[in-house]
């Protein structure tokens, strides 16, 4: 188990945000935090710290008029922390080695390979070739709907016919070095992890030769870490955000990294 730190960015500003609240039209999201720094501060604590593995995540879609200073501050942290941070939020086949060359240590992707519903093998394909697998991470944020997690696209606000199951993930890692998944529905609101995903994902861990998974949502005590771990078979890394000190939370940076790592 690792701890991955994150940096969303949001109309040009560090914050946190409800994942479920956010939207395209007008640019909205319900905030729990913006910082007064840049994301480079964030980048050079974690570099600081010799975290490796944290991401960097573009809320903004490229039609917004905010996503040029969302992307600029993007680079800045990429520039304090090379190779140290993935980067996703609007990347695909043609843009995705403007990050790679940025810094990046891999692209993160969802929209561009989840189309219509379904995987675009020839995205997956593509994106696959362009980058390279070692250097691609899936995006398979998910949310509940009828007893199963569908992944969900376009900044979290549409469903996919597509399920987080073995099958998915078997498919899939043959692609990409690393899944990342969010809880949209516990994303940013503080009420504790979903705690049957975490199993599910930690099961499918625990099978010989499988690529690491990040789990992002609801983390809001030391004791949500310790049920990570052991629902997660200590086989699932962690990103915690809206309850970090550093994003106006109560958690211990430097405690929460004394208990994962």
């Amino acid at each position: 188990m690792e701890f991955r730190p994150c940096i969303d960015i949001h109309n040009g500003q560090v914050k946190q945000i409800v994942g479920s609240s956010l939207a395209d039209e007008n640019d909205y999201a319900d905030e729990n935090f913006v910082a007064v720094r840049g994301a480079e501060y964030y980048a050079e604590l974690y570099k600081e710290n010799g975290i490796k593995g944290g991401h960097i995540i573009l809320l903004n879609p490229v039609s917004s008029a905010y996503y040029e200073a969302t992307k600029a501050q993007a680079m800045k942290a990429l520039a304090a922390y090379p190779q140290g941070l993935q980067t996703g939020g609007g990347i695909n086949a043609d843009n995705a080695s403007e990050y790679l060359e940025a810094g990046a240590s891999h692209v993160i992707v969802t929209s561009y390979v989840f189309q219509d519903g379904y995987i675009n093998m020839e995205h997956l394909e593509k994106i696959n070739r362009a980058v390279g697998k070692e250097h691609l991470v899936l995006d398979l944020s998910c949310r509940m709907r009828e007893g199963k997690y569908y992944i969900v696209t376009d900044r979290w606000q549409k469903f996919t016919d597509e399920t987080v199951d073995d099958r998915t993930l078997d498919m899939l890692m043959q692609y990409c070095d690393e899944f990342l998944i969010h809880a949209v529905d516990v994303e940013g609101k503080n009420q504790g992890i979903e705690k049957a995903l975490v199993e599910q994902l930690g099961a499918w861990s625990s099978q010989p030769d499988k690529i690491p998974v990040t789990y992002a949502g609801g983390v809001h005590s030391y004791e949500d870490i310790g049920l990570l771990k052991r629902l997660g078979g200590g086989k699932i890394n962690v990103t915690i955000g809206s309850a970090l000190n550093l994003f106006g939370g109560e958690l211990a940076f430097d405690e929460v990294i004394r208990r994962i790592q």
